[in-house]
């Protein structure tokens, strides 16, 4: 075994310390163990739709903007490029409801 040095919170230790006198086992292998049981839990599940659309191609992140030329991203019908607006949009005003 290698001999190592950790550092706790003081809360901690104090845990630490009542769980070695309550199971009557030595400090080191109370943390050995829970050592292990971390790094060998299962491993936790993907976000949603994570490799869902796996193309088979790790350099994606690196060549987004030839995939996105590639696929006409941004390009309006006619082929060239989207046009741009010089405002936005405004919804037109409320108009005035009368009563019946």
């Amino acid at each position: 075994m290698k001999r190592t040095t950790i550092y706790l919170e003081p809360e901690l230790e104090v845990l630490l310390k009542l769980e070695m006198l309550r199971r009557r086992q030595p400090m080191a292998e109370i943390v050995r163990e829970a050592v292990y049981a971390y790094v060998t839990r299962e491993p936790r599940n993907a976000p949603p739709g994570a490799g869902e659309f796996a193309s088979g191609r790790t350099d994606t992140a690196a060549r987004a903007d030839r995939v996105l030329q590639d696929t006409g991203f941004g390009q309006a019908a006619a082929g060239g490029p989207a046009p741009k607006r010089s405002q936005p949009r405004r919804s037109a005003p409320p108009t005035k409801r009368t009563r019946r």
